[in-house]
């Protein structure tokens, strides 16, 4: 796993931390016994988080990491990690 130091990921930190408090919300909806159907619309509302905190980290490593590889012409590491990834992005589907 590479480290990065390079470029910050300032918006996928607020998104977490925007998913981290409605998991908390959700926690005590569950200890307080609220409709299911509420909780889960919860739920689904932070994996949608989850998602786009995702997609922002992504499209970082795109501007900023791919572009350093094609520009020092180590391009071929940078499509073997995508590809990677892809298949996790295709399982988590």
């Amino acid at each position: 796993m590479n480290t990065h130091s390079h470029h910050k990921h300032d918006g996928a930190l607020k998104i977490l931390k925007t998913a981290r408090g409605q998991i908390d919300g959700i926690i005590k909806m569950i200890e307080e016994e609220r409709y299911c159907i509420d909780i889960s619309t919860q739920l689904l509302a932070v994996i949608s988080l989850l998602k786009k905190a995702n997609t922002t980290v992504v499209n970082k490593h795109i501007e900023t990491c791919i572009r350093e590889a094609v520009v020092s012409g180590n391009i071929e590491e940078k499509i073997a990690e995508l590809e990677t990834l892809m298949k996790y992005i295709e399982k988590s589907l």
